[in-house]
């Protein structure tokens, strides 16, 4: 069976995945871009076009931002990684923050309560919208990703529910060494998470460590 897979997620030293106040302009609300800064200074993200001020790219950094892409045949994210309104559409040409052409090159499952038509981009990608739980919507996801590994790409409540169901194989978690104070936290409810997993860590000279959960026992 495919494997389900969590890359690149980063979390503060207090367990926050976003900021508070998320808008259109600060996707990841007040963190602004320092949890992602690790990320935008490496080769995958540049060739992404996912980039700007930054320092200089390490190559474990680099090897770990790398592993996002080769094996998935779709993606599985939250409603407000797409975008930043709750509730119902206000706007159906809303088609994500990546521009015409995103950087998934699969197809992708949104998941929201208020489903809207399949939207079709440039380079491939498709965004399905559906109203299902984490199982319904693996379930979905592998019905169109074939032999190849489906993504959980976020946000913080989405690799939450999936791993409260025990549903994630492989997790690479970046902690980032900043502290936010509040937002969204991805471990809240989930004691004893470790003993699922097993946990390799790997410091980087840019500062943040790469964790890297590894299922124990096969579903």
């Amino acid at each position: 069976m495919s494997l389900v897979r969590v890359h690149n997620f980063s979390v503060s030293l207090d367990g926050f995945g976003a900021g508070e106040g998320q808008q259109l302009d600060t996707p990841f609300g007040h963190a602004g871009s320092r949890l992602m800064e690790w990320a935008i200074a490496t080769r995958t993200f540049r060739a992404m076009g996912l980039h700007g001020e930054s320092s200089a790219s390490f190559g474990v950094d680099d090897a770990f931002a790398s592993a996002w892409g080769p094996g998935i045949g779709v993606e599985i994210m939250g409603r407000n990684k797409f975008g930043p309104v709750r509730g119902p559409w206000e706007d159906d040409e809303w088609k994500g923050w990546w521009g015409d052409n995103p950087v998934f090159h699969t197809p992708v499952v949104v998941l929201t309560h208020h489903p809207r038509p399949v939207l079709a981009m440039d380079g491939g990608t498709t965004f399905h919208f559906v109203d299902a739980d984490p199982a319904s919507a693996l379930e979905q996801a592998r019905a169109v990703a074939g032999d190849l590994d489906v993504r959980i790409g976020g946000g913080v409540s989405t690799v939450r529910q999936f791993l409260e169901a025990d549903l994630i194989d492989h997790m690479h978690i970046v902690l980032v060494p900043i502290v936010l104070g509040r937002g969204e936290r991805l471990w809240d409810g989930l004691e004893g998470l470790e003993q699922r997993f097993d946990i390799e860590a790997t410091p980087s000279p840019s500062g943040v460590v790469h964790l890297v959960f590894t299922r124990r026992t096969a579903r």
